[in-house]
C-alpha cells in the first residue's frame, strides 16, 4: 500500500469514526425516547396521566408528555409608507410654520412571519397539543389536523388545523424537539387507532431499534465499502 493510498484509508476511517460517533448517539437517544413513550402509554391504557399536571382534561384525555417550548404564530412585520409627501404649511410667527394635509403616499403592510411569543408549558395528549403561558393558551386538536412541518433539526414545529386560516407552532431546541417529534408521532396514531394499537407498535419499534444498532467502523469495513462503491460506479458494458 502506497502512502497515498495509506493516507486516504486513514482519513476515510476518520470520517467514518466521526459519522458512526454521531449515529450512534442519535440511535442511543431514541431507544430513551421510545422506551419513555412506552411507558406512556401503559401508564394510559391505564388511564392514567404520565406526568403530573394541573390541565382540565376533557373525557377520556390522557396527558402524554410535558415540555417547555416557545409559541409562535402568523403576523406581520412593520408596515411602511411609499411615495412622496404632498400638504402645505401655514406661517405662524417667529417664523414657525404648521403642515396641513400631509400625506406620505401608500400605505404597505408588512410580510407575513411567524411572530415569537413567550415560552411556557407544552401538553401533548391523546387528543391536542396544548400550550399554556402567562399570557397566552393555544390549542391544536387532533379531531381538526391537517398536518404538521418541522425543521430539519426538529427543533421548530408549525401546525396546520382546519379551524385556522393563519399557522401557529412551537420552537423547542433540538434536543427537546426531537422527543417531542416522537411522541406527537404516536399521539396521532393514538387518536386515530387506539392506545392498544400504539402501545403494540411502539413495543414493535423497540425491538427494531435494538436490531439496528450502529456498529463502529473498523479499516476492514471501509475497505470493503470502497470495493463495493466501485463496483457500482464502474461502466457497464
Amino acid at each position: 500500500m502506497s502512502w497515498w493510498t495509506d493516507f486516504k484509508a486513514k482519513r476515510a476511517l476518520k470520517r467514518a469514526r466521526s459519522q458512526y460517533q454521531s449515529d450512534y448517539s442519535d440511535w442511543q437517544r431514541d431507544v430513551e425516547i421510545f422506551k419513555k413513550i412506552e411507558s406512556a402509554f401503559e401508564l394510559a391504557i391505564k388511564g392514567e396521566d404520565s406526568v403530573p399536571n394541573n390541565t382540565v382534561q376533557k373525557k377520556g384525555e390522557i396527558i402524554l408528555w410535558q415540555g417547555q417550548g416557545q409559541m409562535h404564530e402568523t403576523g406581520r412585520t412593520p408596515g411602511r409608507y411609499v411615495g412622496t409627501s404632498q400638504g402645505f404649511s401655514i406661517p405662524l410667527v417667529g417664523g414657525i410654520r404648521y403642515r396641513v394635509g400631509a400625506q406620505r403616499g401608500t400605505f404597505v403592510a408588512g410580510d407575513e412571519v411567524q411572530a415569537y411569543k413567550e415560552v411556557g408549558q407544552v401538553l401533548l395528549t391523546t387528543e391536542r397539543v396544548l400550550f399554556n403561558g402567562q399570557m397566552n393558551t393555544k390549542e391544536w386538536a387532533f379531531a381538526k389536523w391537517n398536518g404538521a412541518s418541522t425543521t430539519a433539526d426538529e427543533s421548530d414545529y408549525i401546525f396546520h388545523v382546519s379551524n385556522r386560516q393563519k399557522t401557529s407552532g412551537i420552537f423547542f431546541g433540538a434536543t427537546q424537539g426531537r422527543e417531542f417529534n416522537r411522541f406527537l408521532a404516536q399521539a396521532i396514531n393514538c387518536a386515530e387507532e387506539g392506545v392498544d394499537v400504539v402501545l403494540k407498535s411502539v413495543r414493535k419499534q423497540i425491538k427494531e431499534l435494538a436490531e439496528d444498532e450502529p456498529q463502529a467502523p473498523t479499516p476492514a469495513s471501509i475497505e470493503s465499502a470502497r470495493i463495493a462503491q466501485l463496483a457500482i460506479d464502474a461502466p457497464k458494458n
